[in-house]
């Protein structure tokens, strides 16, 4: 999961060293497999892939993670960083789930795979890869193609078979000896019952129930959780009923498989009827879960939806369903295996269907309501929400693209999650989602009601994604078939929104003079129809640029400060960002430094806290030119490296625009003038070494220093221009700038 939001805290990225990786803190205490800690470290010297197989529930997962954090500093300089692909059902997805793993936020057409090359390819960084068994032909040759990419890249995969790339070394992982697995057991005994100890008493019936479970954890924690209502002796005779109960299955399956699923079959039907129901409704889960997500999808017929707390709580204590603390609050998930052998009992008594229904049902309301808390104070709950949400969402979508007659709310869904997409650095999954979800029903695009509506919202987001990755062309025929569907079919919401896209376009590839017509008739659209949200905060954020870039700063400003005031009273965070952008750029042509720097270091903030990169960068860019302008042309170098870096990530530089391109060159020419051309290269060089965070701290750790407060106007460079060093921005009413 990505960092959460904090809008309480907004200079967090000023202080501290970047993140040394996402491994987390272990919550209880490792048991045994000492040997096997320091034969995997070891191995890690020499090998750079290393892939833990073996039975499910052998415990290879936190056998890993506890052995990768003993690794020398000097082997995973970049950090240990663990993706989860457990919850991942579409091959295509393995990628973007590595990019979002490893906090990487790319906003451009460029394939996941070339984003994670570029990423690792200078990192010395421990990458470890788990429950990739599902999707081994995706994952096998992504690992092959980073590893041959990074030299200082070393890969755990954690699976239950390998991945078969040469240079593999394999290290499969037994059952634990009995007598570290009685030492399990009497661990987490002791954490259910204070004062639980290994004796005389209970040591017989402990070693044989574990020698009967083959030595697996997750068998031995099962048994260990029954011990709120059963002895160790009673556990031993109601196992040995169990395993008479239940032996058969798969004739050719090893032995510890049925092992297991014999533990897991004998802890399901010690569970009550309605535990049992429960266990199998959650298995819909993909991921985390929160509660009223359960209430919802799993009460009813059988299970009353006030009941669903008090069995989840049962299923909570039998270790059944695992408590997580996250950044949207309380969650619940289970083990993959648990879940699996839930979802087959589910499918048994045929109630798959329904229940994946529901769940659809579910993450498109939620969705829905959060579309609308976007505009609000609540932007940043919002977003932790979906982050927490992302992998259920995307269960959700994929149903809705595969089943029969349902791309419409496939379509709705996609289209729904703009604000996510758009505004939480997540272009690329959007794309994905909405470009499969317009191609399932073009036979039907002519249809009136709810296909059309759900496929013209579908339509006018893709513009959107498609601008913001650099995409003219596809963002243009998506734009051109919603604004033609709308006409036709009277649809003026879209209509409005298809304008205001287009006109968008026309501002990244300086046609100034169609944007600003393109976005005033959306805006007159958007009024008439009783439109306000960011979306359309954001078309008069852009009308502002557009008219500022023809040398009407007089109107962006006011257009720019009503944008806040709104944003003020909605507390609305995202869209005033890029409003606080346009007030600095004025401010800056003003020659008012101290307060162009101000408010760019405040949209900066926001801007990283969201994961726009689009926003960050711009906010950089103009803060290279503030710094040059202040006198301290050798940090503005360090600052456009820093900008340079991250562009690539965003799309074309500075959208190949002239008009957004006056700033960046404005300061170079001034600090190469200063500095020399080797002194400038060599410093930006250094702000090209910076990470995301690095340089956004950098950026914002100048601003506690004393500033220039005017610049005299003789010395002020001009604003607007495209590429015309001697024009002058205007300002209408009589006073003009020279």
């Amino acid at each position: 999961m990505r960092r959460s939001l904090r809008p309480d805290d907004p200079h967090d990225v000023r202080t501290g060293p970047p993140r040394p990786g996402n491994l987390p803190h272990e919550l209880n205490r490792f048991v045994g497999r000492a040997a096997e800690v320091a034969e995997l470290v070891g191995a890690l010297g020499s090998a750079r892939l290393l892939t833990v197989t073996g039975a499910g529930g052998v415990g290879k997962s936190r056998f890993a993670a506890h052995a990768v954090a003993q690794v020398p500093a000097d082997l995973r300089r970049d950090g240990v960083w663990r993706v989860d692909l457990s919850t991942v059902r579409q091959p295509e997805l393995v990628e973007h789930t590595l990019v979002e793993a490893l906090d990487l936020t790319d906003h451009t057409t460029r394939p996941p795979r070339r984003v994670l090359v570029d990423h690792l390819a200078e990192r010395q960084l421990l990458l470890v890869l788990d429950g990739f068994e599902h999707v081994v032909d995706a994952c096998a040759p992504l690992v092959r193609d980073l590893l041959r990419a990074a030299p200082g890249l070393r890969v755990v995969a954690v699976g239950r078979r390998p991945l078969r790339l040469d240079g593999e070394r394999l290290f499969p992982l037994a059952p634990l000896p009995v007598a570290d697995a009685a030492e399990l057991f009497a661990d987490r005994a002791a954490a259910l019952l204070p004062g639980f100890r290994l004796s005389g008493d209970n040591l017989v019936d402990v070693l044989e129930v574990c020698r009967r479970l083959d030595g697996l954890p997750l068998a031995v924690e099962l048994a260990a959780a029954r011990l709120r209502a059963l002895s160790p002796a009673q556990l031993m005779e109601r196992l040995d009923d169990r395993f008479r109960l239940l032996k058969g299955g798969v004739r050719d399956a090893l032995p510890r498989h049925q092992t297991l699923r014999t533990a897991i079959g004998w802890s399901h039907e010690l569970c009550t009827a309605q535990e049992r129901l429960l266990w199998a409704r959650l298995s819909v889960f993909s991921g985390q879960f929160d509660l009223e997500a359960a209430e919802y999808i799993c009460g009813g017929q059988g299970l009353h939806t006030e009941q669903v707390l008090d069995v989840l709580h049962e299923l909570l204590a039998q270790s059944v369903v695992i408590r997580e603390e996250s950044a949207a609050g309380v969650r619940y998930r289970m083990l993959d295996t648990v879940r699996a052998y839930g979802a087959e009992w589910l499918d048994s008594v045929g109630d798959t269907d329904r229940m994946r229904r529901r769940h659809r049902d579910w993450y498109m309301g939620l969705a829905t309501w959060c579309e609308l808390d976007w505009f609000s104070a609540r932007q940043a709950e919002v977003a932790a929400r979906i982050d927490a949400e992302l992998p259920n969402l995307r269960a959700a979508l994929e149903y809705c693209l595969t089943e029969p007659g349902e791309a419409h709310l496939g379509q709705y869904l996609a289209g729904t999650l703009w604000f996510y997409w758009a505004g939480c650095g997540r272009l690329a999954e959007g794309r994905h989602w909405l470009d499969r979800s317009v191609d399932l029903d073009r036979d039907l695009a002519g249809e009136p009601g709810e296909y059309a509506d759900s496929r013209l919202k579908a339509l006018w987001v893709l513009g959107y994604v498609a601008i913001l990755q650099g995409d003219a062309v596809p963002a243009l025929a998506a734009l051109q078939e919603c604004h033609d569907e709308a006409e036709r079919t009277a649809n003026p919401t879209a209509l409005a929104y298809a304008v205001h896209r287009t006109g968008c376009l026309a501002l990244v590839t300086d046609d100034m003079p169609r944007a600003e017509q393109l976005l005033r008739d959306a805006l007159a659209r958007y009024r008439e129809i009783g439109e306000l949200n960011s979306n359309v905060l954001m078309g008069q954020v852009e009308l502002a640029m557009a008219v500022a870039f023809q040398g009407d700063l007089t109107e962006a400003v006011a257009l720019c400060e009503d944008v806040r005031q709104v944003c003020e009273d909605h507390g609305e965070r995202w869209t005033r960002a890029y409003a606080l952008y346009v007030l600095a750029y004025a401010a800056w042509a003003d020659g008012d430094l101290a307060r162009a720097r101000k408010l760019l270091e405040e949209c900066l903030v926001i801007g990283h806290q969201f994961h726009d990169l689009l926003g960050t960068v711009l906010a950089v860019e103009l803060l290279a030119l503030v710094t040059t302008v202040e006198g301290d042309a050798a940090e503005a170098a360090v600052l456009q490296g820093a900008a340079g870096r991250i562009w690539p990530s965003v799309g074309l530089p500075l959208f190949g625009s002239g008009y957004y391109s006056v700033p960046h060159e404005r300061c170079e020419e001034r600090a190469r003038e200063d500095l020399g051309d080797a002194r400038f290269d060599e410093l930006a060089r250094t702000g090209e070494r910076l990470g995301h965070d690095e340089a956004v701290a950098r950026a914002l750790g100048r601003g506690e220093r004393q500033h220039v407060a005017k610049v005299p106007r003789a010395a002020r460079p001009s604003a607007a221009g495209k590429r015309e060093p001697a024009a002058s921005p205007t300002r209408k009413g009589g006073e003009t700038t020279g």
